[in-house]
């Protein structure tokens, strides 16, 4: 099964004007063999990680590293369905994290948001660069968060998806939005406040116990694909590519405390950051995602009115335009 589209040809017209404003075409065969076009497998950190290479490289644009959500996705859907978009004008990396994808579950079960920020390290060293962009979505744009503070002259561009950031701020407006739409089952979750240790529960609570089972599972498909086909698109790419999210790497992200999370070291991020958000996002909400871009010292922020979590399925080209405009040379 050929998972990749075709790129429709207006889009691809539009795009070559963003093409014309970076470097010249650097011939395959003189990158360094880890960022050469292609699947690789190499041990990342202590354990084995795959990544696939596609697109044009350019003499002074560093490659675009995709680090996707779920947590635990893959990177597979966003290679098939905007790759074909991104890359005539941008080298791309499709990475899949540990224990996702096409990658390992490694033994020891460590998914330490430390430790997958040094997977990621690791990844930059072995593709021979000084500096990557990022494109991180949902989990990834919290992992890309974490990249750049830590290095951050290692780090281009940030472009941070419909991600997570402030999980207090982020789940208070889930739970704004629950109350108008399930309004009984909010009743219910948000009058259990008190856990049985006797500590007060966080705002996540109301959203997770709210609802259950298949009811949960279609209020969250509700609440980030307005467009249900979407989704299904994402599972058809991965069973044709034999990937499934097995749940591990949330489990032990979840159990860890990933609820509570809140990015604070704001006046690391010194790179360019575009900030996306999905107009009818119920995940990432755009109010949440423009508190971050203004707490940044350079960000800016767009939002998608079409688009729901998965910005880049529901408008892949303005994905795609934007994406090169922001990170090709001017």
């Amino acid at each position: 099964m050929n998972t990749r589209l075709s790129v429709p040809v207006l889009i691809a017209a539009s795009l070559t004007a963003c093409v014309r404003a970076g470097g010249g075409i650097v011939a395959d065969q003189t990158l360094p063999a880890a960022l050469r076009a292609g699947s690789h497998e190499v041990t990342l950190n202590g354990a084995r990680q795959f990544y696939r290479v596609g697109g044009a490289a350019r003499q002074g644009v560093p490659p675009v590293v995709f680090l996707h959500g779920g947590p635990g996705q893959g990177s597979q859907h966003f290679d098939a369905l905007v790759g074909p978009y991104l890359e005539p004008q941008l080298r791309m990396v499709y990475y899949d994290q540990r224990g996702s994808g096409k990658s390992e579950r490694p033994a020891s079960g460590d998914y330490a948001v430390a430790t997958l920020v040094e997977d990621v390290e690791a990844l930059r060293r072995t593709l021979g660069v000084p500096r990557v962009a990022l494109v991180g979505h949902s989990f990834g744009a919290l992992l890309a968060l974490e990249y750049a503070a830590r290095y951050p002259e290692n780090v281009s561009h940030l472009v941070f998806v419909s991600g997570l950031w402030d999980a207090d701020l982020q789940c208070r407006l889930r739970a704004q939005r629950l109350a108008q739409l399930r309004p009984e089952a909010y009743a219910r979750a948000a009058g259990d406040t008190i856990a049985s240790d006797g500590t007060r529960r966080s705002p996540c609570h109301v959203e997770f116990q709210a609802l259950r089972g298949a009811e949960r599972e279609a209020y969250n498909t509700e609440m980030m694909f307005p467009n249900p086909a979407v989704s299904a698109r994402i599972d058809s790419v991965n069973a044709a590519h034999g990937v499934s999210n097995t749940g591990e790497m949330g489990r032990a992200l979840f159990s860890n405390g990933l609820m509570t999370y809140r990015f604070a070291a704001f006046d690391r991020l010194t790179m360019p950051v575009l900030v996306i958000a999905g107009r009818h996002d119920g995940a990432a909400q755009p109010a949440g995602l423009r508190e971050l871009a203004r707490r940044l010292p350079n960000a800016r922020f767009v939002e998608y009115e079409r688009s729901g979590h998965f910005v880049y399925l529901d408008e892949p080209g303005r994905f795609a335009r934007e994406i090169a405009a922001f990170v090709l040379p001017r």
